[in-house]
């Protein structure tokens, strides 16, 4: 019962912290003229978000590091390792989005920060990772507990780290093209990570870990009113990349990087599509899809933006149920 109490106060606080931060960030991101600049080739539909306030992912971020503070230095949580790694990525990340999307603002377009730049940046939040969780005794290795399989990475396991983040905040940052759409999944994905994290108890902070993503989900329950369709606000690179980037996180510190994947699923999906469309423009001169990633494809088939959103939803809490079964249960 107390887990339960924890959770559903660390929900609460980052729910509450989120309207507030909605309410006050809003329009201050109109005021200083900080809106979305829409793509043409998205059609008719998507061009009537023009203008509409980016950098939204500030309304979860800055409630999740209140809550936590508030929570610590009541003595509610204790400063582990691993907690002090998922806030790092979380942060880190959240600054490169923050950089991405002010240089789209800045010079009203669609491209942001070099590729080479932002792979550049994210090794440095990668081997950051790796230096914490190397020091506190982390071991180096990939495990399947399910199939009894351990596999010594050794210092490879660095960029393995590297891996997991570039491809779980991308696929993240890809899915996030809908009212509502990423926002939902991610609270799906996180109050799922949070249950599974609540049962590694061999892991150093784990309740903390879990708190994280209770939090996370409350502030993100927040966002989702301001969020979803039609959207007052967008949460951005800033908010995306933050939410892949401590996904990947906590799947790799808990040992359930598989499990990533299935929670992710629909993150998986949408990233695939893309990479898929691409090869086929490139290679053959063909489409796979009407367009890419698959959300778009479905608007070209004329589902209207809330049942595509609805149906992802249902995909995401089915993976997530699944992903919870194989990871506390099996």
């Amino acid at each position: 019962m107390l887990i339960l109490a924890k959770s559903a106060l660390a929900m609460m606080l980052g729910f509450i912290f989120a309207i507030i931060c909605g309410l006050i960030f809003i329009p201050f991101l109109k005021k200083i003229n900080f809106r979305q600049h829409v793509s043409k080739t998205l059609g008719k539909r998507h061009l009537v978000k023009e203008g509409i306030p980016t950098m939204g992912g500030i309304i979860f971020i800055v409630p999740v590091l209140i809550t936590l503070f508030l929570l610590y230095i009541r003595g509610s949580i204790s400063l582990s390792h691993n907690l002090v790694i998922v806030v790092f990525v979380f942060l880190s990340y959240a600054l490169l989005g923050f950089i991405d999307d002010w240089l789209k603002v800045r010079y009203n377009n669609n491209v942001g920060l070099r590729i080479s730049s932002k792979f550049l940046l994210q090794m440095l939040i990668a081997l950051v990772f790796f230096y914490i969780f190397m020091v506190n005794g982390g071991k180096p290795e990939l495990v399947i507990t399910s199939l009894g399989i351990s596999l010594p990475l050794g210092w490879t396991f660095g960029l393995f780290i590297l891996l997991v983040l570039v491809g779980s905040s991308n696929a993240v940052n890809i899915t996030d093209g809908l009212d509502g759409l990423c926002g939902g999944l991610c609270i799906i994905a996180f109050l799922a990570f949070g249950i599974i994290t609540w049962n590694t108890g061999w892991m150093e902070g784990y309740q903390e870990v879990a708190i994280f993503c209770f939090v996370l989900v409350g502030a993100l329950l927040g966002f989702l009113l301001f969020n979803s369709y039609p959207a007052k606000v967008f949460m951005g690179d800033l908010g995306s990349l933050a939410l892949g980037g401590a996904m990947a996180t906590i799947a790799i510190i808990t040992r359930h990087e598989l499990s990533l994947v299935l929670i992710g699923g629909v993150f998986v999906v949408e990233t695939l599509s893309s990479m898929i469309q691409i090869i086929a423009i490139r290679k053959f001169h063909r489409k796979v899809f009407k367009m890419a990633p698959l959300h778009h494809h479905f608007e070209q088939l004329g589902w209207k933006e809330t049942d595509i959103v609805k149906a992802f939803y249902v995909v995401g809490l089915l993976l997530a149920m699944a992903a919870i079964t194989y990871g506390v249960w099996i």
